[in-house]
């Protein structure tokens, strides 16, 4: 028996877990980190409903700060205030259950197995847990050759794809906190714009969930990264605000099609290079306002043009709807020539 059933055994046992409409685990265990351990214990059919959830409370805290930076205009303390939950935030992720597939694929088993029962107890699935711990101790004793040390993404043979994950992950932020920083140019009150940018939030990614479960992530990605492009370009309030919201649609978007694209063994790896270009993008953005001073408009035009580059490259991305996560990397070039052959077909 092969090491490789291990990530597809435990990858029916998340399902199992999981599915039926039960969220409770995921909704109250995942919601604050969804886009790292959280994608891996969400079941296909309902992780964009999930991390659309998630994107729902990042919105209401954008109302949330209007309301606490009008009634606290000093900035040191209002960095304090928004700053303190974190700590509490930090304390509790330690209650945390590791990723059950990281976890076998690192040839950790026995954690793996304490992961799944303890989700199981709260899905009120306990004797499901109770044989996935056989299955799980048989196949660990039939075979001990464990993936210990990730490969690295850029030696195999489809870098472009992570690549281009890392971009648009860069210039969604990159543009969306260069509008973020602005606000004070559309010469209109910046706890009122603070407040239309995040109401803008509701609709944009209330449709961006709907095109991610019936049409798919990569439309859905591309799209609203050059829809974003275009209304920033435009330099006009109105199509800044929907700029905003269709960059807000790119994030929520990207935290699951992003997490779908990497294999198990490296999606860590890949989704922290993709969360650090994305702080990278946001510190970028406020040293690019510096150049109007040459040209006005000119930071415009730059957070305008990055999320249509990216926009455009992430059509030559695959497309990961309905499709189960990627353990391995030859998974993924197995994945990549089937989707070749199926175009050839078609073409």
């Amino acid at each position: 028996m092969e090491a490789q059933t291990h990530p597809r055994l435990i990858s029916s046992a998340v399902r199992a877990q999981s599915e039926g409409g039960d969220l409770h685990y995921i909704l109250t265990q995942w919601a604050p980190c969804f886009l790292y351990p959280g994608i891996e214990w969400i079941p296909t059919n309902v992780r964009a409903i999930v991390g659309t959830i998630n994107g729902y409370f990042y919105t209401t805290g954008q109302f949330i700060l209007a309301g606490v930076a009008y009634a606290i205009p000093d900035w040191r303390w209002l960095q304090l205030t928004v700053s303190l939950p974190f700590f509490v935030f930090f304390l509790y992720s330690w209650l945390f259950v590791e990723s059950a597939r990281w976890l076998v694929i690192s040839g950790k088993p026995e954690q793996a197995v304490k992961g799944l029962r303890k989700v199981a107890r709260i899905n009120g699935k306990m004797e499901e847990g109770d044989k996935l711990s056989t299955e799980i101790t048989f196949f660990s004793l039939s075979s001990k050759k464990f993936v210990t040390t990730p490969p690295n993404f850029l030696t195999s043979s489809n870098p472009w794809a992570y690549l281009c994950t890392i971009h648009f992950r860069f210039s969604t932020s990159f543009s969306y906190y260069g509008l973020a920083m602005d606000l004070q140019n559309f010469n209109v009150n910046v706890y009122l714009t603070q407040l239309i940018f995040g109401a803008v939030d509701f609709p944009a990614k209330f449709i961006s969930v709907l095109t991610i479960i019936f049409i798919g992530r990569r439309f859905s990605q591309a799209f609203s990264l050059v829809l974003a492009g275009l209304c920033i370009l435009t330099m006009r309030m109105v199509f800044a605000v929907i700029g905003k919201g269709s960059l807000a649609a790119s994030f929520n978007c990207a935290y699951i099609f992003s997490g779908e694209l990497f294999p198990t063994v490296i999606r860590q790896t890949g989704l922290g290079l993709g969360g650090t270009m994305a702080r990278v993008g946001s510190i970028m953005a406020p040293l690019v306002r510096l150049t109007g001073e040459f040209f006005p408009s000119l930071p415009l035009i730059i957070y305008g043009a990055a999320p249509i580059v990216s926009g455009i490259a992430t059509c030559l991305l695959p497309e990961t709807h309905n499709v189960p996560l990627p353990e391995t990397i030859d998974e993924v070039e197995r994945q990549k020539v089937e989707n070749f052959k199926k175009n050839e077909h078609f073409s």
